[in-house]
């Protein structure tokens, strides 16, 4: 018997009985809550469906675009590789891109020439 006026006492042990309480005021009657859940479960459903939906669209839309890019890709490779060889002095006209003739390039610098043995 002491137990429980202690329990009633203890500021803590009241303050847990009243939200308690509290909760189990809030909670909806049984009614509600069975339609309730059937309504989150179908829209969940419907939103898993949905999202499932567009993934695979964008999948597909991105299988698709992969030929496109990977020619896009090929012409900015040879562009480069172009430039490069012309940079380097490969190229074999000499001329610039706006027809005119463009000077050697020559890198400065001391030299010396091996004797083969």
């Amino acid at each position: 018997m002491t137990d429980h006026r202690q329990q009633q006492q203890n500021a803590a042990w009241r303050a847990a009985q009243q939200w308690r309480e509290r909760v189990n005021q809030t909670r909806p009657g049984q009614g509600a809550s069975g339609l309730r859940m059937l309504f989150t479960w179908l829209l969940f459903g419907i939103m898993l469906f949905v999202g499932t939906l567009l993934g695979l669209f964008f999948l597909i839309v991105g299988w698709a675009m992969l030929p496109f890019l990977r020619h896009r890709m090929k012409k900015r490779a040879e562009q480069v590789r172009a430039s490069r060889a012309q940079y380097a002095g490969g190229s074999a006209d000499h001329t610039e891109p706006g027809g005119e003739p463009r000077s050697q390039r020559v890198l400065e610098g001391e030299y010396e020439v091996r004797s083969e043995r």
